[in-house]
């Protein structure tokens, strides 16, 4: 096993004290947003409009960070636009405010995204890449446990109070951009020189890049197009009639079982292939919807939560070092910035549709629809020819 090398553990403790600020708010910003008037249709739109805007600056900002051969600064100020949109949901609850300070940290994140997981890439070889995103995304995802924790302290002892929780997640969010100043870039980055990028160029590396990575890509994208945001689980926690302290401790829960297992995880996929590490990974998603669409009791609904944090440890980490290892290291930036740039736009339209089928048609339905098409894109995956490294 590679030694989990400096830059790797700043990474992941920026990430760590980065989720803490976000997970703090994350489990009860659609519970606050239907508190003071908004609709899930609403909700729906939101998610999915930030999504759209993190699509853009993550394809744009990975394929300029190649361009210039730098990755920290694209880092450092990725996670500061983060830090500084927590507080304003606090300031005003008026639908304008309540998009730009979405949109604010949805950007932070595309324009960190790129060039922080071209940063990990580079800490490591082809053979053991999934293990490194798997640790850096234990990290990540032990926020996701930390922060609605300290969500869940605050509530008990201050019921209702949401509007300070946002202000309480500024502290962490600091923490985060204090870290990045301990990161270096590294002395052999190239610039690419004569190439510029313009606000959509970043798309013409489809046409320049192998087989392997479209093929792929293809089928992640058509997956992230009917994987809506988290916030219908949430949601669906909510209509089977569980309160807000219940709703965030299985959110909890699920994220303790994602980062107990994301780790691990990248070790086996490393061993036995990244493809049926994956595959098993969405077999664990196409179980949650299909429950979530058709049971209605608490222990069902904490049992799709556990198997949902499997799908995530199994996914999420493990495509970014499949799609690593398909490309030339000099184009990690643009090939994951391209990859999770389009995967937000699908979001987007995924967050839409699923609640316009949750207005019109109803939960269940939601996740039994998305569960099937979960399926055929398993059977891609699983038929398609596809290289791993």
């Amino acid at each position: 096993m590679k030694p989990i090398t400096k830059t790797v553990w700043i990474l992941s403790l920026v990430s760590l004290f980065t989720d803490i600020a976000s997970e703090m708010l994350y489990p009860i910003l659609p519970i606050y947003l239907k508190s003071i008037g908004y609709s899930i249709l609403f909700i729906g739109f939101l998610e999915g409009v930030a999504e759209f805007v993190a699509g853009y600056s993550k394809g744009y900002f990975g394929n300029l960070s190649d361009i210039q051969g730098k990755r920290v600064p694209f880092v450092r100020f990725g996670y500061a636009l983060s830090a500084i949109s927590k507080p304003l949901l606090a300031i005003s609850r008026m639908p304008y405010l309540v998009f730009f300070s979405r949109t604010l940290d949805r950007i932070g994140k595309g324009v960190r995204t790129g060039a922080r997981d071209a940063l990990l890439s580079e800490e490591t070889t082809a053979s053991s890449k999934a293990q490194i995103f798997g640790f850096h995304r234990s990290f990540d995802t032990l926020g996701a446990v930390i922060g609605p924790s300290l969500a869940l302290i605050f509530l008990a002892i201050y019921p209702n109070q949401y509007i300070y929780l946002f202000y309480l997640a500024v502290v962490p969010g600091f923490i985060s951009i204090g870290l990045t100043f301990l990161l270096k870039e590294k002395e052999n980055q190239t610039k690419q020189t004569g190439k510029t990028t313009s606000l959509f160029s970043y798309l013409s590396y489809w046409k320049q890049t192998n087989s392997n990575y479209r093929k792929l890509v293809f089928g992640l994208l058509v997956f992230a197009l009917w994987n809506s945001s988290d916030v219908f689980l949430i949601l669906k926690a909510k209509e089977v009639g569980l309160s807000d302290t219940i709703i965030i401790g299985i959110y909890i829960f699920y994220n303790l079982v994602y980062a107990v297992f994301a780790f691990p995880f990248g070790i086996l996929a490393d061993r036995m292939g990244l493809k049926r590490m994956f595959l098993f990974g969405i077999s664990m998603f196409i179980f949650v919807y299909w429950i979530m669409g058709t049971y209605q009791t608490v222990g069902w609904i904490v049992f799709a939560f556990f198997l949902y944090g499997l799908f995530a440890s199994a996914t999420e980490g493990i495509g970014k070092a499949w799609i690593s290892n398909l490309v030339p290291s000099e184009e990690v930036g643009t090939a994951i910035g391209m990859f999770t740039g389009l995967q937000s736009f699908a979001t987007f339209f995924a967050s839409v549709i699923a609640g316009w089928i949750w207005f019109t048609f109803g939960a269940g339905v939601t996740f039994l629809v998305t569960g099937l098409f979960a399926l055929l894109v398993w059977m891609y995956l699983y038929f398609i020819p596809i290289g791993e490294r």
